[in-house]
């Protein structure tokens, strides 16, 4: 009988685990594990930390997920990973050379999928479905295909069908849009107060046309036409929306609760919980801290059934 999986994707400290985060993860069973730069130095290291991960957990295709988007968000770096484009530069190649944009962007996915399987990553939070916009923060330079949805959607079901194809889970992300965020939840609450009908037509329309059930990734934002109280991430209302509006089946993880988007909502542990009962599938929480992952890790419940079926369904895609 297989153990229950507590809902929440931890990270940890180094190039090699400690062995708290061994005793953490054998006992706790967390979903999976997300990587930083911190965690990266050769092919050979990664490929240890991440099969010593799947060894405590006891699941040999347990997810591993990192943040390998191209430009200057690549936590694999040459000389011995690609060094790949960012989004934006697919976006404005797509109006002069659609056939030649296509072609790109799926060899940008299969590059991709060779340097992370490779090393036994099996996730990447990519594409971003976002849409870029004028005032955007700068945390998002370069990450949106473009500023036409119409656009988004095209780019982003192909980067999604490649890596499929080429054996890698995307997470598309961040929804349901990011792209009129003006300040950075890394460091503030970004508060979107545009009409709903506005965001149905632009910022929330790749999320809806994506045509895949894969994973998803949570938004910490404020959209006052959903909910003028609660981003994303914690309210119920919205992530209702997510699932019956805009009709996302697949599995939903946060974002990182651990930024400072959050912090007013209560400590790590409380946040992790309220990402849960708002309705998201899994928590992310990318702090190496070991002593705040075990109480955010102890604080969230296990994977519910209808979560297991959503994860046990995206497998099925590929």
């Amino acid at each position: 009988m297989e153990r229950p999986i507590k809902a929440i994707i931890l990270g940890c400290s180094g190039l090699s685990l400690t062995s708290e985060e061994v005793e953490l993860f054998h006992r706790e069973n967390p979903l999976g594990l997300i990587l930083f730069s911190r965690n990266i130095q050769t092919p050979e290291q990664l490929r240890h930390l991440t099969d010593s991960f799947r060894k405590c957990v006891g699941r040999p295709n347990a997810p591993v997920l990192v943040d390998q988007e191209g430009g200057r968000v690549q936590r694999l770096k040459a000389p011995y990973w690609n060094e790949l484009p960012s989004c934006k530069t697919y976006g404005e190649l797509f109006r002069t050379d659609r056939d030649k944009t296509v072609q790109a962007v799926q060899k940008h996915a299969e590059a991709l999928a060779q340097d992370l399987l490779n090393v036994g990553i099996n996730f990447d939070c990519w594409p971003c479905l976002d849409i870029e916009t004028g005032g955007m923060t700068d945390a998002m330079f370069g990450r949106c295909f473009s500023d036409n949805s119409e656009t988004v959607l095209t780019l982003g079901q192909i980067a999604v069908d490649a890596l499929l194809k080429a054996g890698l889970n995307p997470i598309i992300k961040h929804i349901p849009g990011y792209g009129r965020a003006t300040v950075d939840p890394h460091k503030h609450l970004p508060i979107v107060t545009a009409d709903l009908s506005l965001l149905e037509k632009t910022d929330f329309y790749p999320f809806q046309k994506i045509r895949s059930d894969v994973w998803g990734m949570s938004s910490h934002v404020i959209y006052t036409a959903l909910d003028r109280d609660f981003p994303a991430t914690l309210s119920k209302t919205v992530i209702s929306y997510i699932r019956h509006q805009i009709g996302f089946n697949g599995f939903l993880i946060s974002d990182d609760i651990g930024m400072d988007a959050l912090s007013s909502f209560g400590n790590h542990s409380e946040i992790a919980c309220r990402t849960i009962q708002a309705g998201c599938d899994a928590v992310l929480y990318c702090n190496g801290s070991i002593e705040q992952m075990i109480q955010a890790t102890q604080a969230v419940p296990y994977l519910s059934e209808m979560s297991l079926n959503r994860l046990h369904q995206a497998e099925k895609i590929k």
